[in-house]
This record gives structure tokens, sequence and C-alpha cells, in this order.
């Protein structure tokens, strides 16, 4: 694999001349190896107060963004201006740490110069969020400061006293209830360290570990390229926890693969980004919601990356069906460079690269924290690094990985600054419980009309939000009804999980599909809508979290198997349908009654549940698939018209 020279840690940008470029580029790989080392050194010594290095923290990030974003524009002055705010970024860190004990003193009450700090905090992370978000979160934060700020003109319940800009520096600076909550520590303790985990696993070459296994596993199947992409993708996935770091990695190599064989470029593009997404929800790294939610929570991310393996796994066994009916529609080609020969010389030549891997998930399982479990599997990259000549490392190769995740974290920063403003401001007005009350009231007191208030509420801010920043809210507003109706909080907090989570392939945001087209050179809302066909089950299985907590191994061992089993039949049930394709062209009908066959398989009732009409319904919908299985195993056709579909198709 090519090594990373001095010349590939220099932005690549014309807008700015090479001089300026070359400065920007090294101020933010040292800030990178700074934060870089602080995140390690808290990881493995702590010691350290939250406040303090949550602020630290976001100081050094926030001001290594400004530099990034100025490299964006030609114009001198406003160059200068992301510079300015670069310098007034690096402020608030050292002043807390420089105060801290002063702050603790006075019962963290604002001073004047509190104040200033503050309004110059704020006025970064609104150009942060600005630059690396959006505007949706700039809307939302500016609402919440409004409210809190103006909430004595609002009448009744909704309204507050207002609270001036003391007592909000109080509150969103000077405390960890603010910008520096429990986001920003997710943020510093897990989610860059996990970052830069992936990263070193994919300098020293497990990242091709994964696409070779996959191949060899998948790639004289039709279509094997398509099922080398979902599986290769899944697989990195479990390493780095992002859908456009996965598009961009194995993307490049699996969708030009995927056209060579006569995938279309837009579902090239689609198979890519619905794969790659499946990292966000595949153990043991999962997406940087996973680790809020065990914050949130207050459970181990350990039992929430359990709690997460069957829906993954039922996701890719979803998409891996997708893909594979689509390469019979299309009579594509087989890899003929792939098979069981690639998969043992990958198992005999690179299974060592795989370690790192096997000691993060052995300390999990074992008890230890993820981040102590991150730091020992970051040195076993280290340690195996060295044992060929392909696989060797340098510092250059480090200091890049340390730049690569500072890159690739600034959305999630900058989502989390921002989620900690909003959540500050409910919590200091209360908003937010009444908001929870207000979602029972409009869902009636009935857990089904929450829910699908929830979908709803969540497929919305998914389409506007990052994926972080989208779960966060929810956890704050939505999450709290579900629990006061019965739900267990992990089955809640993961039902909003995986509807926070579809921004990734849903319009106008769907990075994870923006990133597959310029790629694959289709369309992006088109790869988009593309990817959302296949990846449906994003959709359809969290309501099965409700119904039968068994796939998140809540309940007995019976009631376990029992609700795996009922999900995988009823989720390859439904891939068929929405595929419509299953050795020829099925008619809508047909198509319909694979998706009844599966509604009644995951009738909504415990997977134990032996109620008659219940077990009635599951037996029908088990003997409508079978029928339908049986008669295209035999090759007939399933409607009158299928056969002339057919032939028209060919």
């Amino acid at each position: 694999m090519a090594k990373t020279t001095l010349k590939d840690l220099l932005f690549d940008t014309k807008t700015i001349g090479n001089k300026e470029r070359t400065c920007l580029s090294i101020l933010f790989s040292v800030i990178a190896v700074v934060v870089a080392g602080l995140v390690l050194y808290g990881a493995y010594y702590g010691g350290i107060t939250a406040l303090l290095l949550r602020s630290l923290f976001f100081s050094l990030v926030s001001a290594s963004a400004m530099l990034f974003f100025a490299l964006k524009y030609q114009q001198t002055w406003l160059r200068l201006g992301f510079y300015l705010f670069a310098v007034i970024a690096l402020i608030p860190g050292p002043y807390l740490w420089h105060n801290y004990m002063d702050i603790i003193m006075r019962g963290a009450i604002a001073i004047p110069q509190d104040t200033w700090i503050f309004i110059g905090l704020i006025c970064v992370v609104f150009l942060f969020v600005r630059m690396a978000v959006g505007w949706a979160l700039i809307g939302l934060m500016t609402l919440a400061l409004f409210y809190a700020y103006y909430g004595y003109l609002i009448p009744g319940k909704y309204g507050n006293g207002g609270f001036d800009i003391s007592r909000l520096t109080s509150t969103l600076m000077l405390s960890t209830e603010g910008i520096y909550g429990i986001p920003m520590g997710v943020a510093v303790e897990y989610i860059f360290l996990f970052g830069l985990f992936g990263a070193i696993l994919t300098k020293i070459g497990t990242g091709e570990v994964f696409v070779d296994l996959a191949r060899g596993l998948t790639g004289r199947v039709q279509g094997g390229p398509g099922l080398s992409a979902a599986l290769s993708s899944a697989l990195l996935g479990s390493l780095n926890g992002s859908a456009v770091a996965n598009v961009v990695t194995t993307g490049t190599f699996t969708i030009p693969l995927m056209k060579r064989v006569g995938y279309s470029a837009k579902l090239a593009g689609a198979i890519e980004a619905a794969a790659s997404s499946a990292g966000q929800i595949m153990p043991p790294v999962m997406g940087a919601a996973a680790f809020l939610m065990a914050e949130i929570i207050g459970i181990p991310y350990s039992e929430v990356a359990l709690a997460a393996l069957i829906p993954a796994l039922l996701y890719v066994l979803a998409l891996m069906i997708a893909v594979r009916l689509e390469a019979g529609r299309l009579n594509l080609e087989r890899d003929t460079e792939a098979g069981l020969k690639l998969l043992l010389r990958t198992l005999k030549k690179k299974s060592y690269l795989l370690l790192p891997l096997v000691v993060l998930i052995g300390l999990m399982v074992s008890g230890e924290s993820p981040t102590q479990a991150a730091v020992m599997g970051i040195l076993a990259g280290f340690f195996v690094s060295p044992w060929k000549a392909e696989t060797r490392i340098n510092i250059v190769d480090i200091i890049a990985a340390c730049k690569e995740t500072l890159v690739n974290i600034l959305p999630i920063v900058a989502a989390v600054a921002s989620a900690g403003v909003i959540i500050g401001v409910l919590n200091l007005t209360g908003l937010g419980l009444m908001l929870s009350g207000l979602i029972i009231s409009l869902g009636n007191g009935h857990l089904w009309a929450v829910l699908l208030l929830t979908a709803g509420a969540s497929f919305i801010l998914g389409m506007g939000l990052p994926t972080s920043a989208a779960y966060l809210l929810l956890a704050v507003l939505v999450a709290p009804a579900m629990t006061q109706m019965g739900m267990a909080p992990l089955s809640a907090h993961m039902f909003i999980f995986y509807y926070g989570l579809v921004s990734a392939i849903t319009p106008p945001v769907a990075l994870a599909a923006y990133a597959a087209s310029t790629i694959s050179g289709a369309d992006p809302t088109e790869t988009a809508i593309e990817s959302m066909r296949l990846g449906f089950v994003k959709l359809l299985v969290p309501f099965l979290f409700v119904t039968m907590p068994g796939i998140l191994l809540i309940g007995s061992t019976s009631s376990i198997i029992a609700a795996i089993v009922i999900a995988a039949l009823a989720t390859s049930a439904m891939s068929i349908g929405f595929s419509g394709w299953l050795k020829n062209n099925l008619s809508w009908f047909i198509r319909g009654l694979y998706v009844i066959a599966a509604i009644l398989i995951a009738w909504p009732q415990a997977a134990t549940d032996f109620s008659p009409h219940i077990i009635g319904a599951r037996l029908l919908g088990l003997a409508l698939f079978v029928i339908l299985l049986c008669k295209a195993a035999k090759g007939q056709s399933s409607h009158p018209h299928e056969s002339q579909l057919e032939k028209s198709t060919a």
C-alpha cells in the first residue's frame, strides 16, 4: 500500500498561495497531533476535570475548523476573518483552565469578563455550525437563545421568566450543562478516539483485508461486486462508524468494479451508500450517536453495541438480498478474480491485521471501558504494523491519521456543540419536560401514535441535520415520553437512533449518497432515492424494537431466539417484495403478497405471544411466504402477466 509523504499532509486547494497553504496545513496538523495527545492522555490516564478537558478540546477543534474553512475562500479579507475567529476560539479553553478554581469558589456565577468570553464562544459556535453543518441547527440555536432570553414575553405555561446573558453564561459555558455537556464529553472521550483507531487501522491495511475477505466470500456469486461492497463496507464500518468515510474508502474500489460488471452508475452508488450507512449501526465501533446513547441512558457502551448487533445483521441481510436480486434481474457477470482462493490467501497473509480489532472486542467484552479498549487497540495496531514491509507505518502516516480524524469529526463536534446549546436551554427553562408531555397528549396516550409521531419527527429532523444532532434532540425531547408510556429505555433510544441515522441516505442531506455519486458519476438525488429503497430496513426494523425487544437481546433466551427468527423471515420476505424480482419479474400483486406475508410474520405482538389469533396470523404469513418461494423455485410465473413481463425485460 502507498505510504503517506510530507506532500500528502498539505491541503489540496488552489484558492490560496503555496506559502499560506503550507502554513495552514502545518498548523492544522500540529493541532491534530495535540488533540490526539490530549484525547489519548485523558482516555488512558484520566484525572482531567470534565469541564477543562472538554473546553480545551473544543477550543483546539474549533480553531482548527476556522483554519480549515478559510481554505475555501480566495478573498483575503474573508480568510483573515476566519483567522481572527481561530484566535477567539482558542481563548475559552485556556481561560477556563486558568480560572477554574476561581469559578468554583464563586459558584460558577458569571462576571463581566466571563460574559465577554461567552459572547466570543457563541459567535465561534455559530460560525462553526454554519460552515460544518448548515442552516438548520443555526435556526434551532437562535430560537433556543431567543426563547431563553425573551421567554417572559410568552404567555401561559410555555413561557419562562427570562434569563439574562450572565445566567446563560453560567449555564452554557461555566458548567457541563451546555456547550461542554455530555455530548461534548462523548466527542472527546469516544468519537475522536475511535475515529483515530479506525484511521490507524486503515493506514496499516485492515480496510483492505475486509474488502478482500468480502470479495472472497461473495465474489463468485452473480453480482458479487455488489455483495462485496455491502459486506466490506459493513465490516469497515465496524471500525470507523462513519458512512461517508466508508464510501470514500471502499467506494473508490467497489463502485468502478460494480459498474464494470454491469451495475448502472446510480445503482452502484446507491449500493455503496446504503452499505456504508451500515457502519453507523454495526458494532464494535458504531456511529457517534451510539456513544451518546450509552452516556444518556447511563449504561456501558458494550451493552449498546451488543444490543445493536442483531438489527445491524438484519440490515446487512436485507441489503445483500436486495443486491443479489438486482444482479439477477440485470443478469450480471461474476467477479472472476475473487472466490475461495482469494479468501484463503487473505487469511494466510493478512489475518494478523485483524488483531487490533480482536483486542478491542476482547477488552470490551471482558469489562474494560471503551476508552481503555480503544487505546489498547491503537497500541495493538502499532504492534502489528512492523511485521511486514507493506503494512509498516511511519511518523508521517501517524500525523496523517490524526489529521484525517480531525477533519472527519469537525461536523460531529459542531453538531454536539450546537446540541449542547439547545439542550442547555431546554433544561434551564424546563421546556424539555413540557414538550414530552405535549407529545404524549398529541398521541392521545397511545404508544403506537407516539411512535409514528416520533418516526415522522426523526425523519424530518434527519433530513436537515446530521445523525448525531438529530439523535440528541430527539433523545432529549421524545425519549422521555416513550419511556413514560412503558418502553424500555434502550428500546426507546434505539428506535430514535435508527430513525436519526436515516439522514445518511435521505435527501436533502444524504451525505453518504452524495459522496457515492461523486465517485459513480450519477445524479446525487437519484442515488439517494435508490439507496433509500435498498436500505428500507432502517425504517421498518425499529418498530420491532417495541414489539420484539428480543432482537435487542432483551428478555429470556426463548424470546430472543423467537424474535430473531421471526425478524429474519419478515426481513427476507419484505426484501423480496421491495426488490420485485425472484427468478423473474414480480407483478405488483405478488410483491404485495410478499409484503403482506412479512407483516403477518412480524405481527406487532411479543415474539412469545401464543394467543390463537397471533399464532394464526404468523402461520398464515409463513405459509404464504413458503408458497411464494416454492412457486419461484419451480420457475412458475406467480401472475398471468409475469411471463410476458419477463420476456419484454429480457
